[in-house]
């Protein structure tokens, strides 16, 4: 498990006591729904379809108290996947915009999240790396995909004195990024760790080789 720290933000929205009793509670086996389902409960990331992947639980909650929304926090999600770091989002969260660019997993998401109770997000299939403008401005934006830079469009969408975690460099191989932006808009970047998540699709992803699509 990770270690955080209060980071650039420095006043915590989040309890960290609350958020690991209800990361403990979580079942990631609701998550994964092929043959990889009775491994849910092991610290690692496994394949969930379409080539892309689940994180490993230790990340996924850390990421959530790197990103350290509110109550009150309108939170925007590149990728939603299967729905895990969604629920952590829409748990701590007033709402949640989360984007996904595979109809399957944005339907899937929807369906065990509506079955844990969750009435607070929306759900978007689209390109995630340009955000969502028409909900914008957004308090905290989650990215759960890689991109070779930090998009521009994601931070014209972030409110002022908001913040993006988000994992930026080649394939294989990412520094995971806070950034947060200033009441009077300048931008901040502070490195966290190192992280290998699966590329960004679309404007800000690459196309194999390592190049920009």
């Amino acid at each position: 498990m990770f270690n955080a720290v209060a980071g650039p933000l420095g006043v915590k929205l989040m309890d960290r006591d609350k958020l690991l009793d209800f990361f403990e509670k979580l079942d990631r086996s609701v998550f994964v729904d092929n043959g990889y389902k009775e491994l849910a409960r092991l610290d690692r990331p496994l394949p969930i379809g379409y080539g892309q992947t689940i994180s490993q639980p230790s990340l996924v909650m850390e990421m959530t108290w790197l990103l350290d929304p509110g109550k009150d926090s309108k939170v925007l999600e590149i990728g939603t996947g299967s729905g895990y770091q969604t629920a952590l989002l829409a748990e701590f969260s007033d709402a949640v915009y989360t984007v996904e660019r595979i109809p399957e997993f944005s339907e899937k998401a929807r369906e065990r999240l509506d079955r844990l109770g969750y009435g607070n997000i929306t759900y978007i299939v689209g390109d995630g790396s340009e955000g969502c403008v028409e909900h914008a401005p957004y308090d905290r934006i989650m990215v759960t995909a890689a991109a070779e830079k930090t998009p521009p469009e994601l931070l014209a969408q972030l409110k002022a004195g908001g913040r993006m975690v988000i994992p930026v460099g080649l394939p294989g191989l990412q520094e995971l990024l806070i950034i947060t932006k200033d009441p009077d808009g300048r931008i901040r970047s502070e490195a966290y760790c190192r992280v290998a998540f699966v590329e960004m699709k679309g404007k800000y992803g690459w196309n194999g080789n390592g190049r920009r699509d």
